[in-house]
């Protein structure tokens, strides 16, 4: 949807928009200005007013001419100094403004008062970036996966924002000078601030996607550090809400006396939590999916042998042929690169994911990828240590078992469509 001053005036205020306050939506599709894109949608920059500067916009669209009405808005847009004023104001009044959605129509006022050229440009820019545009091509439902719930804003075209860590940063700053780990990982764009706090910017991986699919899979054999359980240790405190969450899942497993005390240990809920997902015995677990079509699914937990990922995954990838093998070949890729790359040897990876996006486009042919992510739990060993990530861990070794579980994956993606399904489930493609 194009906006006109109305409803700007509005959302700067922060007030939800009236019915009637949108102008008409228009569909900008191939079009050049002043041709047709093959379904009798024209669009045509015309004369410029002499008083202002901006063009006259005009065409037909499903019969329709909506884009005259776009241009009589676009005519009463506020100028750069009422727009400081207004954003002033929202601010003194405590109601955030996006500058996201600021800029483009900032940029139009600014530059319609120019040349014909410049003015197309930025129209589309404005249909691009308009809050029916944006709120269609959102596909970040996947970080709801696994613990990324509101860790993450959109950002320019190709980019989001994730809150910053200061391990994280440093992670992403060291990778930049690790050609390996470039090839695998999300772009890095340096540091932000943002309404008060500050974000690492990086390359939005579903961009490239139409409708895609997403499966977070959580490798290594332990996702807790060791200065974790050393902590936890050091100040043992027996935790009433991890007996709760143990007894939800199994209420056999607390002994007699965490019975008693309806409380356990945090190093002891972290090791079961462990041997609870297929984490301990295939050194990943399933984290979290999003279907393209469904909502985000945690419900893994007690996702544990090599049967049941199986018939998970093979779901996951609606029993795709082309897509088994697009990942199978990212996935020996990523484990070739992790074993040449410094980065890695030189530290221990724990809670950090391969992020498994996929989907069919409408010209049916199949795309897929996998990035590492999430370093925020990514730590340095000291100078003369090294870690092979595949070595079984024991305490004070920093092994954690990342590349074991990679190995467990790719042979499991190879031989995906030959493991059979758990006992008692049906494991067949929907017609």
């Amino acid at each position: 949807r194009v906006r006109g001053k109305q409803w700007y005036q509005r959302r700067v205020r922060g007030d939800a928009p009236r019915d009637g306050e949108c102008v008409t939506v228009v569909v900008v599709n191939d079009v050049e200005h002043g041709q047709t894109n093959g379904a009798g949608n024209t669009l045509t920059i015309g004369e410029t007013h002499s008083d202002t500067g901006i063009s006259d916009i005009s065409g037909t669209v499903g019969g329709h001419s909506p884009m005259t009405e776009m241009g009589n808005n676009l005519l009463n847009l506020p100028d750069d100094e009422n727009l400081d004023k207004q954003r002033r104001s929202s601010a003194t009044s405590n109601t955030s403004t996006s500058s996201d959605e600021e800029l483009p129509m900032r940029s139009l006022v600014a530059a319609m008062r120019g040349n014909k050229s410049k003015s197309w440009g930025l129209i589309k820019q404005v249909v691009h970036w308009s809050p029916f545009v944006q709120v269609y091509k959102k596909k970040y439902p996947w970080v709801q996966l696994a613990g990324h719930n509101g860790a993450f804003k959109p950002c320019d075209n190709g980019t989001i924002l994730k809150k910053l860590t200061p391990k994280e940063f440093y992670c992403l700053t060291d990778i930049k000078n690790d050609e390996h780990m470039l090839e695998i990982t999300p772009k890095f764009h340096g540091k932000i601030e943002k309404e008060g706090e500050e974000y690492v910017k990086l390359q939005d991986l579903l961009a490239e996607f139409d409708n895609p699919s997403v499966c977070d899979i959580k490798m290594g054999t332990r996702t807790y550090l060791e200065e974790e359980l050393a902590k936890a240790r050091e100040k043992l405190v027996m935790r009433k809400d991890m007996y709760e969450k143990m007894v939800k899942v199994d209420d056999k497993e607390p002994t007699e006396e965490e019975h008693k005390l309806r409380a356990v240990s945090k190093p002891r809920y972290m090791q079961w939590r462990e041997k609870l997902s297929s984490t301990a015995t295939l050194g990943f677990r399933i984290d979290g999916i999003k279907q393209a079509d469904r909502d985000p699914d945690k419900n893994f937990k007690t996702v544990r042998t090599a049967p049941e990922v199986a018939y998970v995954l093979r779901k996951h990838i609606d029993y795709k042929e082309e897509t088994r093998l697009k990942l199978l070949e990212r996935l020996k890729e990523i484990r070739s690169t992790l074993e040449k790359s410094h980065f890695f040897r030189r530290h221990e990876v724990i809670g950090s994911s391969l992020l498994l996006v996929h989907d069919q486009p409408t010209d049916g042919v199949a795309k897929a990828n996998i990035w590492m992510i999430d370093f925020g739990k990514t730590t340095p060993l000291l100078e003369n240590e090294t870690v092979n990530h595949r070595t079984p861990w024991v305490e004070g070794n920093r092994e954690d078992g990342f590349l074991y579980g990679l190995d467990n994956l790719v042979k499991l993606f190879e031989e995906l469509d030959q493991i059979p399904p758990p006992e008692g489930l049906q494991d067949t493609p929907q017609s």
